[in-house]
């Protein structure tokens, strides 16, 4: 509860897991997040993993549901190499549910390439295993507002300064590329993206390929470690 009270998520090396996540007895369930943060490593998806992860521990530790029934912890593979070499661990980020009493099941292990690592799904996932209910609260983003903001200033900044021949307004073939613009933008890919959330990666249920559907760089979502 004092690591708690300092930080959100617990930073666990090998011997801190075996003390406190591994050993019996226990009256309290941990969510550990194996991970490469590493900038050697180049996990780009285990970054965008630990912010949603963060989001939702902070959501936690800031709830008023809060208490020593769960905790947040991190093992990073450069702190705790040992560990992922004792769980047989071999790709990262992976989410994993420790309860309280007895080893973790399969279900203990959060589907990432099926379901993706949003803070929504990690806090479902966790109701389902611990009971505990986590409402997620996103810290406010103020870039949306910014752009807009500048955009309607550079707007009016032109008409002012060309406020003395207002043709331009008046050109069809103008408005022709900006409403195209706005059709393309809307119809792509990126669009689709943004508002079904897809996960980063896709198991094939016939074959058991996964194919990563938002980055191109890798046929895996996850950053494979050595062992």
């Amino acid at each position: 509860m004092e690591w708690s009270s300092r930080r959100s998520v617990i930073r666990m090396n090998g011997d801190k897991f075996r003390r406190f996540v591994k050993a019996p007895p226990r009256n309290y369930s941990v969510i550990v997040m194996f991970t490469a943060l590493q900038p050697q490593r180049q996990c780009s998806v285990c970054r965008q993993a630990n912010e949603e992860y963060q989001v939702l521990a902070n959501s936690w530790r800031y709830s008023s549901a809060f208490s020593n029934k769960l905790f947040f912890t991190i093992v990073d593979y450069d702190e705790g190499a040992d560990v992922f070499q004792q769980l047989n661990m071999n790709s990262a980020p992976t989410f994993m549910h420790f309860p309280a009493k007895g080893k973790p099941k399969r279900a203990d292990t959060f589907d990432l390439q099926r379901i993706g690592f949003a803070s929504e799904q990690l806090a479902k996932w966790i109701a389902d295993r611990t009971d505990v209910q986590i409402r997620v609260f996103r810290p406010p983003n103020y870039s949306g507002t910014i752009a807009l903001a500048l955009l309607v200033s550079l707007v009016g900044g032109l008409l002012y300064l060309r406020r003395n021949n207002l043709e331009f307004i008046y050109n069809k073939t103008g408005w022709a590329m900006a409403a195209l613009c706005v059709v393309f933008a809307m119809t792509s890919g990126q669009m689709w993206n943004h508002i079904r959330g897809p996960p980063y990666a896709h198991k094939n249920p016939q074959n058991g390929q996964v194919h990563d559907l938002v980055t191109a760089h890798s046929a895996n979502s996850t950053n494979t470690v050595p062992t």
